[in-house]
């Protein structure tokens, strides 16, 4: 079974390579947006949550990125009971509950934004989109192709992430997202969109990184002090975490009005 997983997994590694002209495309738009001084946002619910914090804060990451994690959509800890998974899949399909978690932000044209759904179907992130653009604010997707068109979109329009999208990046992922049968079980396990996903978001980070750094303006990469020393990595982590919180006070400054 092990095998076979990896055997996934390989395939989708030539999956994200085919789209690295894409993923180009996407690292020239953020990295645009960060040389302006202003934030790519982030937005995931349930699993894709992942996504978001994989791109920002975690070694090997740096500033200019906005996660936006709604703990209601995403915390999926406890299961059953209050804050449980029922209530977290129920909000993901409330509509406009988006325009309330954006209405925290002053938002930019300058800004740029990542919304990641496997299936592109659930209206809580086609609203962040959709809201994104509405803004003047250009998007990518990342999503599950094959999974997507399966779905049914919980929209009553059936409009799905893809249409709101102004770039749109397949996680590889089959329909259902599990891709080892296993014998004698009549339904798939292990899933792939974070393995795609995960391969998408870093090497975006990484042509990101190239272009600031080529432009004279190196991120702040947070580093571990086993590689640059403690002292370093601290002085790192926390000229970081300051950007970070500049970069974020652009986004309430004018709040209302």
């Amino acid at each position: 079974m092990t095998a076979e997983y990896l055997r996934h997994c390989r395939a989708l590694v030539d999956v994200v390579e085919a789209q690295t002209p894409l993923i180009e495309r996407t690292a020239d738009l953020f990295a645009a947006t960060i040389l302006a001084g202003r934030m790519v946002h982030l937005f995931g619910s349930g699993h894709s949550r992942i996504l978001v914090e994989e791109m920002w804060p975690r070694y090997g990451s740096f500033p200019g990125f906005n996660p936006i994690v709604e703990l209601s959509l995403s915390f999926h800890n406890l299961v059953v009971g209050a804050n449980g998974q029922r209530q977290a899949m129920f909000l993901e399909n409330v509509p406009g509950l988006a325009a309330r978690i954006l209405r925290n932000f002053d938002l930019s044209p300058l800004d740029s934004a990542l919304v990641v759904s496997s299936s592109g179907c659930n209206v809580v992130p086609i609203e962040m989109a959709e809201e994104f653009q509405r803004r003047g604010v250009k998007v990518v997707a990342i999503l599950s192709r094959r999974h997507s068109e399966a779905s049914t979109s919980q929209r009553p329009d059936g409009k799905k992430l893809q249409d709101f999208a102004d770039l749109v990046l397949d996680t590889g992922a089959p329909v259902g997202d599990a891709m080892v049968k296993v014998p004698g079980l009549d339904t798939p396990v292990s899933p792939g969109s974070t393995v795609g996903g995960c391969l998408l978001v870093n090497s975006i980070k990484a042509e990101v990184a190239r272009r600031l750094t080529d432009a004279g303006h190196p991120p702040k990469v947070l580093t571990a002090g086993a590689v640059v020393g403690r002292a370093r990595a601290t002085e790192i982590f926390e000229a970081a975490y300051d950007e970070h919180a500049r970069r974020l006070a652009k986004l309430y400054e004018n709040l209302g009005q």
